[in-house]
């Protein structure tokens, strides 16, 4: 099968990382990969790619010039190389990407699949980026979300939408294969979050939360992985609470499970999310978590209580007692490490994603040949529909 993955860039992201792996599985497995990367400039992908992906930067294809020229520039080099490629199917991540990917194929009859992996309730995006989905989105053939709760809003925005499924990302197989327990622990005990240095993320909280637990816990450090816009300024939050010794912030990594196996907590501090990769991939190493039940993904990923520990978004005083909890008691971290690893290998593994995706394929194979009843059939039923 020829697939095409469109993605905006592929830098240290978490969307990046799941381009990565998805790309990596279908070309090891045979089929013919093309990752073209609209937006960022010529470069090296952050992530490994598997040397049968082909890679294509639309930088390489248009003349440097005028940064209001680009846009159309890079429409025209992408509907150019599309109908080049003659793909099977089309897969566009996120919303900008959507909207170019699904105009630049009008016309050429090839099934395109649109992800999503933000509740547009959440996310605060633009009034013209939602109008453009509500025009665009109806044209792909499939909307693919990565929670059940996303679907409402989406359908909000979007009325006119033809199908969605839920599709989450898969663990890297690369992850399944480590063992956490040969990684070497630390001296000391880490308390650990990744993700990129924004208000999103909302570090600034968490490193007031660990300022107030840091003396009742002076063995414990906390080690925030990612780069981004707010570094500067947490880094003097960080010196203004004289916790410099303590909050570690030591940017991108090229082995972050290592770097997550050698911790003993994870911590979520987001206003919101999709399906948090780096929580998701921090249960899989074993880490006991604590993480704000925030749209969307926390709730999804854990039973709370039983393998994770959620608590009201932006509710600092229920994160504090949380983490509290979880940094005294060693038991307790390692019963819901245990069960956390045991849930989510099994139902996020690479396997088992690619099966949904094999499945979605081959039921717009069969739209593409005409069969429009059965192009019908995986669209996943919903409250109050007949399957």
């Amino acid at each position: 099968m020829k697939i095409m993955l469109v993605v905006s860039s592929m830098g240290s992201g978490g969307a990046e990382r799941v381009a990565a792996s998805l790309v990596n599985a279908w070309a090891q497995r045979g089929d013919t990969v093309t990752l073209v990367i609209t937006y960022s400039g010529r470069g090296a992908c952050f992530y490994p790619l598997a040397e049968n992906v082909r890679c294509i930067f639309l930088a390489d294809r248009v003349q440097a010039g005028a940064r209001m020229l680009q846009y159309p520039a890079r429409f025209r080099a992408l509907r150019a190389l599309i109908r080049e490629s003659a793909p099977d199917v089309v897969v566009s991540f996120l919303s900008n990407v959507n909207i170019t990917t699904l105009l630049a194929t009008r016309g050429m009859g090839i099934p395109v699949i649109a992800c999503e992996h933000i509740d547009p309730s959440a996310d605060g995006r633009s009034a013209l980026v939602r109008q453009m989905c509500r025009f665009v989105y109806p044209s792909a053939d499939l909307l693919t979300l990565l929670t059940d709760n996303m679907e409402a809003s989406f359908r909000k925005m979007v009325p006119r939408v033809k199908r969605i499924e839920v599709v989450p990302n898969p663990l890297p197989d690369e992850l399944l294969l480590l063992q956490p327990e040969t990684v070497e622990k630390s001296a000391r005990r880490r308390l650990v979050a990744v993700g990129r240095l924004n208000t999103q993320k909302q570090f600034d909280l968490l490193i007031d939360v660990f300022a107030t637990l840091a003396p009742e816990f002076p063995d414990w450090d906390l080690w925030i992985w990612g780069e981004g816009p707010e570094r500067a300024v947490l880094e003097a939050q960080i010196a203004q609470s004289k916790m410099g010794e303590r909050v570690l912030m030591p940017g991108k990594t090229t082995t972050p499970w290592e770097e997550m196996a050698r911790c003993d907590a994870f911590v979520l501090s987001s206003r919101y999310e999709g399906l948090p990769m780096a929580m998701l991939e921090g249960m899989a190493l074993g880490l006991a978590t604590v993480a704000f039940d925030c749209k969307s993904g926390p709730r999804e990923l854990t039973r709370d209580g039983q393998d994770g520990l959620l608590v009201p978004p932006g509710d600092k005083a229920a994160l504090i007692d949380a983490l509290r909890r979880v940094m005294s008691d060693e038991a307790l971290r390692n019963e819901l490490g245990r069960k956390a690893a045991a849930s989510v290998r099994q139902r996020y593994s690479s396997s088992a994603i690619l099966r949904q995706w094999d499945g979605i394929f081959a039921q717009l194979g069969a739209r593409t040949r005409g069969d429009e009843g059965k192009g019908t059939a995986y669209r996943r039923t919903v409250a109050g529909e007949k399957a």
